[in-house]
């Protein structure tokens, strides 16, 4: 088998994250990407405690894809320092990780 990632990203509310998912998809550097909306994160930045609306990305890859996938989100993120965060994927129904794996490049 080979590795699989869950990269988390998050973005703005809106029309960004739908945006990103769907470049990711078609470009073949993610399987799939869930949209999750309504989250608040809460966080520092340059020295400030922020609080904002934002949606979270769960992106579905095989990491021979993560390079490509890394650098494509850093391209179309509107963030200087987007979050993406990869988590490996320890186990999996095998036939939902061979899908994962026809439909994503690298």
């Amino acid at each position: 088998m080979g590795m699989y990632l869950i990269v988390l990203c998050t973005v703005p509310s809106g029309e960004t994250g739908l945006s990103i998912a769907r470049t990711l998809v078609h470009e073949g550097l993610a399987a799939c990407v869930n949209l999750l909306p309504g989250l608040t994160s809460v966080y520092r930045w340059e020295g400030q405690v922020e609080e904002n609306p934002e949606q979270l990305l769960l992106i579905k890859t095989k990491e021979e894809a993560y390079p490509a996938l890394e650098q494509r989100i850093q391209e179309l993120h509107p963030y200087q320092v987007p979050e993406v965060v990869a988590i490996r994927v320890e186990r999996g129904l095998p036939a939902y990780l061979d899908w994962l794996k026809s439909s994503t490049q690298g």
